[in-house]
């Protein structure tokens, strides 16, 4: 974290990886159309996506799947094939393509306007020597 605070003592603020949770749904969702999958397998691929700083929390995955399956965007089945216990294999619905599509509108809305923002910080922090103007 940048460790900044109001009052000029460092500790941890959100501007890193801020706010990511609300990321997974979109996410998840991706991954589902890419291929139907357990949970523990969408939390590996999730990593590989390279959103997150480490794996996604477990509980956050798990709570998010348990939503997006209440909401009609995600179903699951219990599967015995293969060997250990059962597990639980996700995959999206049509309702969740559509909402899927739905995500993409506005990721790319806030992909707009996050350049903005960054070009206009960018105009005016270049030649500044700070971790943040160097882009880490």
């Amino acid at each position: 974290m940048c460790g900044y605070e109001p009052g000029g003592h460092h500790n941890r603020c959100d501007c890193r990886g801020a706010r990511m949770e609300g990321f997974l749904q979109p996410c998840l969702l991706l991954l589902l159309y890419e291929k139907s999958t357990h949970g523990y397998e969408l939390m590996e691929s999730m990593n590989r996506l390279g959103l997150w700083e480490g794996v996604p929390d477990a509980g956050a995955v798990y709570r998010h799947l348990r939503r997006l399956e209440e909401e009609g965007l995600v179903r699951s089945h219990w599967s015995t094939s293969g060997p250990g216990p059962a597990r639980r294999r996700y995959e999206i619905t049509p309702e969740g393509v559509d909402y899927l599509h739905d995500w993409a509108v506005t990721i790319r809305r806030n992909k707009a306007a996050l350049e903005t923002f960054l070009a206009r910080y960018e105009k005016l922090f270049s030649g500044h020597d700070t971790d943040a103007a160097k882009g880490y």
